[in-house]
């Protein structure tokens, strides 16, 4: 049985599968939630945009898992016969049923697309991804909406999805999937990590997505960039992680956050995007293992997160394409203690410093002794750790500013927020990290 470590471990290995349909007129729709991060890893890969394509189930009353039919966008309805027969479903239970979806439907189609046009499939290739298929009810009523809205022609595609229900998807030019087991249970069984996708983490992705088309330059590929997952060896294991370095290299900035996957963080690549955008190479990186990861003693162990982060940054050193380059912390959580504490180890090669929602009081004593340039991003309405914070502030000597972010709490969901926080770390960055011996920002609060 063909199990995926997660939704972007799944999204990369059916990307290899679509190698073939890639082309100007390719537009990729992620069915929200689940679908959306296998989907953008597959345009990511693919060099396509990438937007939504809403549906919504229609569940039998008094069993809503089981689904009795699915409904879209442009009013596309589509209904199972045998469910509906064999459940007794009257017509006034399957317009109250219908009637509360629709609403469901166009309140998310709202909440994720904020004002964001939708991407015109008039004439295009388009590719409708989900993390998985099990009745198809949802996978036929997705490629009807992009057949309505102008699609010339419509591939279904999941990493997994059981046999029978491919051969009876009549709606899809063709059903592309990584795995078909004969073997069929449910679709989180195929994933080791099957965490339930939310709203915001869509809308982080459809935003770093519609970022790395803006402002792709002309003629460069993905192909033209080192994009790869690595491990870093330590102790006899090994931490996992992600490199992406552009073509022009400005610096390299590892991300530290004390969670053990934070590679896949959809507000890190987030960040990570917009930061690639200004030449900086990124390094997203699993500070713990899976199985450390459960000892919640070991994610607030400072100590050893900041001995894990001067790993990677000396591995970072043995590479040839990264060698000279400068580098920077962005610690989100306890992770910016740990960048911190790293930060201030005598014969640290740290050129700059940022920390988002983070606890850079976790450094304690060991503030006084970092040097390199340190921007604290809080939340206004994350009032303890914004407290926190000016607390650790109080104790830098070097170069340092603290930028409040209004109306945003702890984890940056509000609309406009997480966009505000990756233009403050950029600007840091690229400030501290392209050119040597600038004047550094004095200290200030905004």
């Amino acid at each position: 049985m063909v199990v995926f470590v997660d939704r972007v471990d799944a999204g990369r290995r059916l990307a290899r599968e679509l190698e073939s349909f890639r082309g100007d007129d390719l537009v990729v729709l992620g069915l929200p939630r689940g679908g959306v991060p296998v989907a953008f890893e597959v345009a990511a890969a693919l060099d396509a945009p990438l937007d939504v394509i809403v549906v919504r189930k229609l569940g039998v009353p008094f069993q809503p898992d089981l689904a009795m039919g699915a409904i879209g966008e442009g009013g596309v309805r589509v209904l199972n016969p045998d469910v509906l027969a064999a459940a007794r479903i009257t017509d006034a239970d399957l317009a109250a049923v219908e009637r509360r979806e629709r609403a469901a439907l166009e309140a998310r189609l709202t909440r994720l697309r904020r004002g964001r046009p939708r991407i015109d499939l008039t004439d295009r290739v388009v590719i409708v991804v989900d993390d998985g298929i099990a009745t198809g009810s949802t996978a036929r009523v997705a490629c009807q909406v992009a057949r309505r809205l102008g699609a010339a022609q419509v591939i279904m595609a999941a990493p997994v999805a059981p046999r029978d229900v491919v051969r009876r998807l009549p709606e899809a030019d063709q059903v592309i999937c990584a795995s078909l087991p004969a073997d069929f249970l449910a679709v989180g069984a195929f994933y080791r990590d099957f965490t339930p996708t939310t709203d915001d983490e869509v809308v982080a992705l459809l935003d770093a997505a519609a970022d790395r088309l803006r402002h792709a330059a002309p003629g460069l590929s993905v192909a033209d960039c080192v994009d790869t997952d690595v491990q870093i060896p330590i102790d006899g294991a090994a931490l996992d992680g992600h490199l992406h370095l552009p073509d022009d290299l400005n610096g390299v900035v590892v991300f530290a956050h004390g969670s053990g996957s934070s590679r896949h963080s959809p507000r890190n690549r987030y960040v990570a995007d917009v930061l690639s955008q200004a030449g900086l190479g990124t390094l997203l990186l699993d500070l713990l293992t899976p199985t450390e990861e459960l000892d919640r003693a070991k994610v607030f162990d400072i100590g050893l997160l900041a001995e894990r982060l001067e790993v990677a940054t000396a591995w970072l050193r043995t590479r040839e394409d990264t060698r000279n380059a400068r580098i920077g912390y962005f610690g989100a959580s306890t992770g910016a203690g740990a960048a911190l504490s790293a930060a201030a180890e005598l014969d640290s090669p740290v050129a700059a410093v940022v920390s988002r929602g983070g606890r850079p009081d976790l450094a304690g004593s060991r503030l006084a002794a970092v040097r390199a340039p340190t921007l604290l991003i809080v939340g206004g309405n994350d009032e303890l750790v914004l407290s926190l914070n000016r607390q650790a502030q109080a104790q830098l000597s070097c170069p340092n500013r603290l930028e409040i972010v209004p109306g945003a709490t702890h984890l940056f969901e509000e609309p406009g927020t997480l966009a505000e926080v990756a233009i403050l770390a950029r600007d840091w960055f690229a400030h501290y990290l392209a050119v040597p011996d600038r004047t550094p920002a004095a200290s200030s609060q905004r």
